[in-house]
């Protein structure tokens, strides 16, 4: 007679192998949180590299007329009016913008897309300036939406060595001021949005936005512009208001 065999149940087989393979599953697991954790650390504390500012040493700095992809026309000179104060107390000399912006047009160049592709060596040579900050405004003014509205200042700047070409430092400023925080409900929304259409069609929040956010820029511990070699000890720089 044939012994018949018992087959061997499946189950059990599974139920033996499965620990060991949800164990490797687990500590794989970890082990990818744990490198995603310092990639993402060693990315968010990344110092910014000084070392071209630091060699450079500029104390005069030119301020060009920015570069407008907004639609508001006023935005290249609300920015102008907000920018030397803050490299001021930061110790640099900032040549007068309106006088930059005269001598520029004077010698054929009108706009401020042909200002920024002057030669950096001529630049120098007729002003005497030791670095050009370059702005490019992204977005200025006023958007409307059905609920809401929003004044926005938004801006890329880069610090360039008029001697060398080389990038010195480089910054975005941004400051938005909503009219969304309502909490009465869409009628209070609506009527709100309504409020602050008319008054800023009256009143321009941006000098305001605009002298905040080069301020935070300039003066931010973690990235801002190095002190230059006027900076007065012991001076304390305030928020704009």
């Amino acid at each position: 007679m044939n012994k018949m065999h018992s087959p061997v149940s499946t189950s059990s087989v599974k139920t033996q192998s499965n620990p060991t393979i949800a164990g490797w599953i687990v500590r794989l697991s970890y082990l990818l949180v744990i490198a995603m954790i310092f990639i993402l650390s060693g990315c968010a504390s990344q110092p910014y590299d000084y070392s071209a500012l630091i060699e450079s040493k500029p104390k005069t700095l030119l301020v060009l007329p920015p570069i407008n992809h907004s639609i508001e026309v006023n935005a290249p000179y609300t920015f102008l009016s907000t920018i030397s104060r803050p490299l001021a107390e930061k110790g640099y000399y900032v040549l007068p913008v309106a006088v930059i912006d005269r001598l520029m047009k004077e010698n054929g160049l009108p706009t401020p897309t042909e200002m920024h592709q002057a030669p950096l060596d001529k630049i120098r040579e007729h002003t005497g300036a030791d670095a050009v900050l370059y702005v490019v405004i992204n977005e200025w003014g006023q958007k409307y939406q059905v609920l809401s509205s929003a004044t926005i200042v938004k801006a890329d700047m880069k610090l360039i060595d008029t001697q060398t070409g080389t990038q010195l430092w480089d910054a975005s400023i941004f400051a938005q001021e909503s009219s969304s925080d309502s909490q009465n409900g869409i009628v209070g929304a609506l009527v709100n949005a309504v409020i602050t259409q008319v008054a800023g069609s009256i009143v321009d929040h941006t000098p305001r936005l605009s002298r905040n956010a080069n301020y935070h820029a300039i003066q931010n511990s973690y990235r801002g512009l190095l002190d230059g070699p006027y900076k007065l000890e012991g001076q304390s720089v305030e928020t704009a208001k």
